[in-house]
């Protein structure tokens, strides 16, 4: 007998484990711990030890007592994306949620700001406010393939760090949505309303693990304004939720009544405004006599009300504890929602509600154009750390040993792994990415022949050195029409080289190839050759005449010194400009072909420490400014040579076109030091903005916007897509000039440097006004200079008023950091804002702009963004711009949705009104779907 009690128990405890037992597809991280464990709700929390990045902290909340939060994982504050990578089932429905408790992990109180991302879109930025404070994040999402990516990134103060990451399976139906492949739903409230108490309804009572919060949660923003009369009222029968969504029983039992008539709320949305998708939850809990009716409508603030009732639960739901879920599938929503349920005239009750869950639409990023060609080339190292960043090669930002451009579908340009120990076959992938500029895979362990690179039209850069790379070089090379430097030292290659590749403007380095030579003749070659007169920027003085006069001949000669630092090719004889407008090489202009272009000097358009412009036009019409440095200008010959040879190197749309310069040495002139751009009609952005009455008038703020967004595209260059990166060190609205067709040029480089070749330096470079004010403790120029002085060009942007001013800030303040820092933080962005913009702007958008300038501001260049992180806010600024325009001007929803939408509920209409501000979204998207 004793026997048999002991194996009912043992039977009894399986049965009670296996009903327990978590769901299939619950996956629960618990970032930072160190062992798995199961908690009191029966989920299995998995620690995520095996993580290969990061570091792990501790921490001791007094009113947190649940094992998973009380470690975490952190990672560094620099340019790198740190990612999770979850198994999923295609075709399958998920809720992916990721919590973050600070907890002052790091003993410093500085209270992190950074970005979390899904995959390749954006997802939310966490702002921790407090330290005992959680921060929760839930997406719900279509998986269309079998693995998905959560990556923090993007640190602007603090330490990236996450508590836990969650992933829980839906089934059938639930959350369908007609735009599931071009959307997300990013969760922004899930509340249970008539709850007993503030503890959050979820697993076991909710099968899928949502998170129902409860509304007598007292936190700021949050279910205010409740009206007078509201009561809660209960039940214990069980309701009927199998339809739609599913919300779990627990909640349906509760809810709140309006017996004076009417229920009332306001709450912050996170992640609005914008269209969304919002349902309501009803049940009728209460026992009602047969006399007794429960209709009402739905009111929402200066909106025109329905002409008849729109909710009456017994009819819609088809009687008591039955679910009803009016819901809309895409509705345009503010980010402070005020709403109310009012009872009908006829009815004898107040309104009821159980639940409400709201989601914001979040589009889907589809990712670079480059992910399979990358994604082969990473799967053939599976051993190595770097080949395991995750996420989009390129989104939300590039892996470590990448670079790509900032087109919305981005392509890779860059590819840095230089002595990883790689060994086999350079990887046929890289041949597949039309958009990579420069290779570097020197320093490794690769052997066979060098690849078809013809697939890559756009290279101009590649480093193969220091390899075990055999047989010839190929023809293949003579078709990479941009390639400019190609270096074989110390391989193993053999065979000839043409005649007709010499002939090309081409740094050539092939030292170490003792089987490979120049054309028929076996030369010496210890140092390799490097065609095209390369000068160093130190001998750039001396050597200029010589390369001029003797370009023509070929010097096949063998230099005993170092390669030089600088490479500056110099052509007086080659074509100025390629067919796509970009000037590969500096130019030697003679002084006889600038002064015809300008007709001796005859025009001046402007002037500065530098010296003075000139306006020219070169015989084959190509209009050019002529900069002549005069003899007392600060910008010397150091600068001169900088710049000659910093721009003859890098090129984009976004920097002013340099064409060429000119040293002859010729008497009566003031300097014999001259260079010479594309001439740009439009002037200064300075002129434009803050001096509007010169010109036409003064230009829109999406005009403007537009112009940060060119700017920012050249500064990002310049920042990312140069090798070594560089920093401009004189950002200024004069030095950004604008094309005929009001586009935006970065310009003027004489300052400029290379990352790494800053030099401490008693003398202030700048422009008082836009310089960092860390600078002149550290007197070190980084990137994060520059974007100082790009807040301060955000802010001349926003109020059309100089960076320093004797009168236009009030008594006492002279700088426009200060003045606007001040009326910013008080909230009265309206008081640093151009009036002659006579309100032709979306406040969202404006307030975007101030608040990222004033990121650009920090005190200390840790805690700002970097100019990608700027680029993407003044994106998404325009885009706002863009809707408001299209809805004012009254294009079809064909290409952009209503923002005066109608909401249809249980048969009557509400008329939302134009939402302020209104928010671009796929065209797909039209009117509110009543459900």
């Amino acid at each position: 007998m004793e026997k048999c009690w002991i194996c009912f128990f043992l039977s009894l405890t399986f049965i009670i484990i296996t009903a327990r037992a978590q769901p299939a597809g619950f996956v629960s991280l618990d970032c930072g711990g160190k062992d798995n464990f199961t908690d009191d709700l029966g989920l299995e929390w998995t620690s995520d030890n095996q993580f290969p990045y990061g570091e792990v902290a501790n921490i001791l909340l007094a009113n947190e007592t649940r094992k998973q939060y009380m470690t975490l994982r952190y990672f560094p504050a620099d340019n790198k994306k740190y990612c999770y990578t979850l198994d999923v089932k295609t075709r399958t429905r998920y809720l992916v949620r990721a919590s973050f408790l600070y907890g002052n992990f790091d003993n410093s109180n500085v209270y992190p700001k950074f970005d979390i991302a899904f995959g390749a879109t954006y997802w939310s930025t966490i702002v921790i406010s407090d330290a005992s404070t959680m921060e929760v994040r839930e997406l719900m999402f279509l998986a269309t393939t079998p693995t998905i990516s959560v990556c923090l990134s993007n640190a602007t103060t603090g330490q990236p760090f996450v508590s836990t990451l969650e992933l829980r399976q839906f089934n059938g139906s639930i959350y369908y949505t007609e735009h599931e492949t071009q959307f997300f739903l990013s969760v922004s409230a899930r509340i249970n309303f008539g709850a007993n108490s503030e503890d959050p309804v979820r697993y076991p009572d909710d099968p899928f693990d949502r998170i129902w919060v409860s509304d007598s949660l007292k936190k700021a923003n949050y279910l205010v304004d409740v009206a007078p009369g509201t009561k809660k009222v209960s039940t214990t029968m069980p309701i009927d939720v199998n339809r739609d969504e599913r919300p779990p029983v627990k909640v349906m039992q509760t809810a709140v009544v309006g017996t004076n008539g009417s229920l009332t709320y306001r709450l912050n949305l996170n992640g609005f405004p914008g269209f969304g998708w919002a349902v309501c939850y009803f049940a009728e809990i209460e026992d009602l006599s047969p006399t007794d009716s429960r209709i009402f409508r739905l009111v929402l603030p200066n909106m025109p009300e329905v002409s008849k009732a729109a909710v009456n639960i017994l009819e819609n739901a088809h009687g008591k504890y039955q679910l009803y879920e009016p819901g809309y599938t895409n509705i345009s929503l503010p980010f402070v929602f005020s709403f109310k349920f009012l009872k009908a005239t006829e009815s004898t009750r107040g309104p009821l509600l159980n639940a409400m869950e709201i989601n914001s639409y979040l589009e889907i990023n589809l990712g670079s154009l480059d992910t399979t060609a990358i994604i082969g080339l990473v799967s053939k190292y599976p051993l190595a750390n770097w080949a395991h960043e995750g996420g989009d090669p390129c989104l939300p930002v590039s892996w470590s040993w990448l670079r790509c451009n900032s087109d919305p579908q981005p392509r890779i340009t860059s590819i840095f792994l230089s002595g990883k120990n790689l060994t086999g076959n350079i990887p046929s992938d890289i041949t597949n990415l039309p958009g990579l500029i420069e290779l570097w895979l020197d320093g490794n362990s690769f052997t066979g022949p060098i690849p078809d690179f013809t697939g890559c039209t756009e290279l101009k850069i590649i480093h193969l050195e220091n390899n075990h790379l055999n047989g010839e070089l190929p023809s293949s090379l003579m078709n990479l029409e941009n390639l400019r430097e190609l270096y074989l030292q110390n391989n193993m290659l053999s065979g000839i080289i043409s005649s007709d590749f010499l002939r090309r403007n081409l740094v050539l380095n092939f030292t170490g190839n003792i089987n490979l030579h120049i054309g028929k003749r076996r030369e010496r070659n210890t140092l390799g050759i490097i065609i095209g007169c390369s000068i160093s920027a130190v001998f750039l003085l001396v050597a200029t005449i010589f390369c001029c006069l003797f370009m023509n001949r070929v010097q096949r000669r063998y230099a005993e010194e170092d390669e030089p630092a600088a490479v500056l090719p110099v052509q007086r004889n080659a074509s100025l400009i390629k067919g796509d407008g970009a000037s590969e090489t500096a130019y030697c202009f003679s002084f006889s072909e600038i002064e015809e272009a300008t007709k001796t000097f005859e025009k001046k358009v402007g002037s500065g420490g530098f010296g003075v412009v000139y306006y020219g036009k070169l015989k084959d019409g190509k209009e050019i400014a002529v900069k002549v440095l005069t003899s007392d200008s600060y910008q010397g010959k150091r600068e001169f040579s900088n710049e000659v040879t910093l721009l003859s190197r890098i090129h984009h749309r976004n920097l002013v076109q340099f064409l060429g310069y000119c040293q002859d040495e010729v008497k009566n002139i003031e300097s014999n030091s001259i260079l010479v751009y594309e001439f740009m009609h439009n002037g200064t952005l300075k002129e434009q903005v803050c001096a509007p009455l010169k010109h036409e008038g003064t230009i829109s703020w999406i005009k403007r916007l537009e112009i940060a967004e060119d700017a920012a595209k050249g500064i990002e260059y310049l920042h990312t897509g140069c090798v070594p990166s560089v920093v401009h060190r004189d950002l200024k609205s004069s030095n950004i000039l604008l094309d005929k067709h009001m586009r935006a040029k970065v310009s003027d480089f004489g300052l400029s440097k290379a990352e790494g070749t800053n030099a401490v330096s008693g003398i202030v470079r700048g422009t008082v006004g836009y310089l960092d004010p860390e600078y002149y403790i550290s007197q070190q120029f980084t990137e994060k200079s520059d974007i100082y002085s790009f807040g301060v060009i955000l802010l001349e942007l926003i109020s059309g008023k100089e960076a320093l001013s004797n009168e236009g800030f009030g008594i006492g303040v002279r700088s426009i950091v200060q003045w606007a820092k001040t009326h910013i933080q008080s909230g009265d962005i309206h008081a640093i804002i151009d009036p002659s913009l006579n309100d032709i702007y979306t406040i969202q958008s404006m307030w975007k702009i101030a608040e990222k300038a004033m990121m650009c501001l920090q005190p200390h260049g840790v805690m700002r963004p970097s100019i990608s992180e700027v680029l993407k806010e003044i994106q998404e600024a325009i885009l706002i711009e863009k809707a408001a325009l299209t809805a004012q001007e009254g294009h079809s929803v064909e290409s952009i949705s209503s923002i005066r939408s109608s909401v249809n509920i249980g048969g009557g209409s509400i008329d939302l009104g134009t939402i302020d501000p209104p928010v671009l979204i796929d065209g797909s998207i039209e009117q509110p779907t009543p459900r």
